[in-house]
């Protein structure tokens, strides 16, 4: 990626302040959603607050944003601990003043299973960090947004909210994220707050092909070649798709958006009709 700084150009998101939840980059061959998509608001212009559980995950997406002139900084936290998720709204207020877009890209799938074998547990943990936890961000961002009587959440939902899944918690959290996130959007819209989802489909991740590869202990390649054969483009999408449409929702040029579910995902929901 070029460095899209220009003296010449308003940069999309330039003076805004956004914090992004799950920022970290997983180790593998690609960048994943959140690395990405802090890098594409850097490049245009807003000022980043970090945030992750890994440290060192999170130091490489710093790393990153800094080689493109970007003005960040990192808070390490757990999103499934309402005093975090109410820490890193603070930390945004402090270091600079307000927020203006919360990015939330936190999600896990491992340790799914079919109803019949889901362990009840298992089922809280990934509701907890699914939903519960973009429940509590978005709750404690909303004051300081309303305040400011402008802000633009951007929670990350999947096409499986809509796709039939051989699982069924991750299926469910990200059901409940679009419709939480309407109702974020309807109840915000009086203050001049937006929410909208990205439902990305098949992207070539670390989280989507890594994890795949080791379990099943085959090459990445024949992860990629099963997933792309699905998809009417006939290509997996990458991050980059993902955070380009997040950049398009940060910025000023959606500010007539709200309550939108966008799929990323060159088709993929068209086969369902």
């Amino acid at each position: 990626m070029k460095n899209m700084k220009s003296g010449n150009v308003k940069r999309r998101l330039e003076g805004k302040v956004a914090i992004i939840v799950g920022a970290g980059q997983q180790p593998g061959e690609t960048p994943g959603n959140g690395k990405a998509t802090a890098i594409r608001f850097a490049q245009e212009g807003a000022t980043l607050l970090l945030v992750d559980i890994n440290e060192a995950w999170v130091n490489d997406t710093y790393e990153s944003v800094k080689e493109f002139g970007g003005q960040a900084s990192i808070l390490i936290a757990d999103i499934t601990q309402e005093e975090d998720c109410r820490a890193l709204a603070k930390a945004a207020v402090d270091r600079y003043g307000r927020i203006d877009v919360l990015h939330y890209n936190v999600g896990r799938s491992r340790g799914d299973r079919k109803t019949i074998e889901m362990d009840a547990q298992m089922w809280d943990e990934i509701m907890d960090m699914n939903l519960k936890g973009m429940f509590m961000t978005c709750k404690a961002v909303l004051p300081q947004m309303i305040a400011q009587k402008s802000g633009s959440i951007i929670n990350i939902s999947s096409t499986s909210s809509f796709a039939a899944r051989p699982t069924i918690t991750y299926k469910t959290s990200k059901g409940a994220i679009n419709t939480m996130t309407q109702h974020i959007a309807m109840e915000n819209a009086p203050h001049g707050v937006r929410a909208n989802a990205i439902l990305p489909g098949l992207i070539d991740t670390p989280m989507a092909i890594e994890r795949r590869a080791t379990e099943r202990g085959v090459a990445r390649d024949i992860i990629r070649a099963e997933r792309e054969i699905l998809v009417p483009m006939k290509r997996m999408g990458s991050a980059w798709d993902v955070a380009n449409t997040a950049v398009f929702l940060a910025s000023d040029e959606s500010n007539y958006v709200t309550g939108v579910l966008i799929p990323v995902d060159g088709g993929l929901l068209l086969k369902a009709g």
